[in-house]
């Protein structure tokens, strides 16, 4: 076996079975922000196109069924838009919470080895330290970046709907 797939072993090991929670949610996360700008950037354009060529293919713009349609098809697009944003907000706040059930269990583990052992057992303290703080410190870097990325989001999904709804209107 590879030497870093065995020092990935030994790291999980450390962090407890929160931390492979914690990367079990974390990639959840990232396939959700990756599928999104996917979206944005691939199937997006051509699905604004199509509303677009639909809206411009009526004669009638005016009237208040055109006017209900053109709403559907901003509702539409605003649908398409903010799919998977909300669980991606949601997963950047809970993996702040799951970093802190990793302090949690790992501060337990530093008190059994107290009651055991006594103070006299650095390693076994160690560990429980080690076990306290690695899922903290992932669940936190994970949560930063989803952050960023959930607004980002956020804001392209926001700046895509205005621009679809400009094009809308001036297409009457």
């Amino acid at each position: 076996m590879p030497e870093y797939v065995e020092q990935l072993i030994v790291f999980f090991e450390r962090g407890g079975p929160v931390l492979v929670g914690i990367l079990c949610v974390s990639t959840l996360l990232w396939i959700l922000i990756l599928e999104r700008y996917c979206f944005l950037y691939f199937t997006y354009p051509k699905r604004l196109r199509s509303i677009i060529q639909r809206w411009q293919q009526r004669s009638d713009k005016s009237s208040w069924h055109a006017l209900r349609l053109r709403e559907g098809l901003s509702a539409e697009i605003n649908l398409a838009l903010q799919s998977y944003l909300t669980p991606i907000q949601t997963i950047t706040q809970i993996l702040p919470l799951l970093g802190l059930l990793g302090t949690v269990t790992g501060m337990i583990a530093i008190f059994d080895v107290i009651t055991v052992f006594g103070t006299g057992n650095a390693r076994g303290m160690a560990d429980g330290i080690g076990r306290a703080l690695l899922p903290t410190t992932a669940g936190l870097t994970t949560a930063i970046a989803g952050l960023y990325f959930s607004a980002n989001l956020r804001h392209r999904a926001k700046v895509e709907r205005q621009r679809a709804q400009d094009q809308l209107n001036i297409s009457e």
